[in-house]
């Protein structure tokens, strides 16, 4: 028996086995200040490719070491991590699965305290714990951060050169797909919400002078690694406050995403307003998703509390969305695809031989 969740996917040649990625979670477990990864992002990421999903996608990984979350995060500004990626892409692709990762770079919420810790939640991270000054479109803080220093067009230009730089080493790691960052108020999502962006230059004012640095890194991005390899943005739908990003917005330069030469959207919501309500709640985001797809005809992936088999075999069925992206699900359960699997009666060739007792 076959389900839609599970039928491939194939993005400017390259097929993937299912509809059901791993999408990018921070792990902040760099603990040096050099972005390199570690043992623990090869059996964390190894872990999620052997548990079955068509796509694993690493997590937030900054193109300048000012671009990282905090001092933990992964970077690939330099040849050293470049190779530290090469051992974790190749057990990704024994295991069946095609290699992400997300390129970005955070702006104004750079450099913070990580994610979990005694230190989550301190703030920004001072220059004596390994921290940096911020930079943004505007100097307009984050409530609780530091104040970003506002970039200049040649400030931008280098950013842009940046991301072209690390695509061109995640490529040569072996990575098979490439995510820019462009949602939850990180610096591409900066520059698009009017909240954050109050500049009077080309960068600023209109949607299409908002959406400059977004299109430029794509252009940037795409010249570097040629026309093969399959490029995803993710986009947050929305800020949640009247007045800020919104969904007609998101649909228009997702459109002008897919001229540019964009595969997918990502298509999550929110992340640059601290006191946004948001209605969290199982796929409660999916609207979003379905209505750019329909709007620009875009393929999109879909996130946000997507846990159970038949909700996400629905909604590729019905063509909500073209990919289900479940994390904290796979984070409880690393094996959510072989699992989703058994429940909807589809019989994968790929689980591991060794795991095969435990489904008979």
């Amino acid at each position: 028996m076959t389900h839609a969740l599970f039928d491939p996917i194939t993005l400017r040649g390259l097929e993937i086995r299912n509809r059901v990625w791993i999408p990018p979670m921070c792990q902040y477990m760099v603990e040096a200040q050099d972005g390199v990864p570690t043992p623990w992002h090869l059996v964390h990421l190894g872990g999620l490719a052997r548990g079955g999903a068509g796509a694993v996608v690493v997590e937030a990984t900054g193109v300048v070491p000012e671009g990282r979350i905090s001092p933990q995060d992964l970077g690939l500004w330099n040849d050293e991590q470049r190779d530290a990626f090469r051992p974790i892409t190749d057990f990704v692709h024994s295991q069946g699965a095609v290699a992400g990762i997300q390129l970005a770079h955070a702006g104004r919420k750079a450099s913070t305290s990580r994610g979990w810790g005694p230190s989550a939640g301190a703030g920004t991270v001072g220059a004596d714990q390994g921290g940096w000054q911020p930079v943004g479109p505007s100097p307009i803080a984050f409530p609780g951060l530091a104040t970003p220093t506002e970039l200049t067009a040649e400030g931008i230009a280098e950013v842009v050169r940046a991301f072209a730089a690390s695509a061109r080493r995640a490529v040569d790691a072996g990575f098979d797909l490439l995510e820019l960052h462009g949602a939850h108020g990180y610096l591409l999502h900066e520059f698009l919400s009017p909240l954050s962006n109050e500049r009077n230059d080309q960068y600023g004012g209109s949607l299409e002078n908002r959406a400059r640095a977004l299109l430029e890194t794509v252009d940037a991005v795409r010249a570097e690694v040629g026309e093969d390899v399959p490029l995803v943005v993710r986009l947050s739908a929305t800020d949640w406050v009247e007045g800020g990003w919104d969904l007609p917005e998101t649909e228009q330069v997702s459109a002008w995403l897919g001229e540019h030469g964009v595969d997918l959207v990502s298509v999550s919501t929110g992340g640059n307003v601290a006191d946004a309500a948001i209605p969290v709640g199982p796929g409660y985001q999916l609207p979003f998703a379905t209505a750019i797809r329909q709007a620009t005809g875009v393929p999109v992936a879909a996130v946000g509390m997507i846990d159970d088999p038949f909700q996400a075999e629905q909604i590729v069925a019905l063509g909500q969305a073209d990919v289900v992206l479940v994390g904290r699900g796979a984070l409880r359960d690393p094996n959510f695809p072989i699992r989703a699997a058994q429940a909807l009666r589809v019989d994968l060739p790929y689980r591991p031989a060794p795991y095969e007792r435990a489904y008979r």
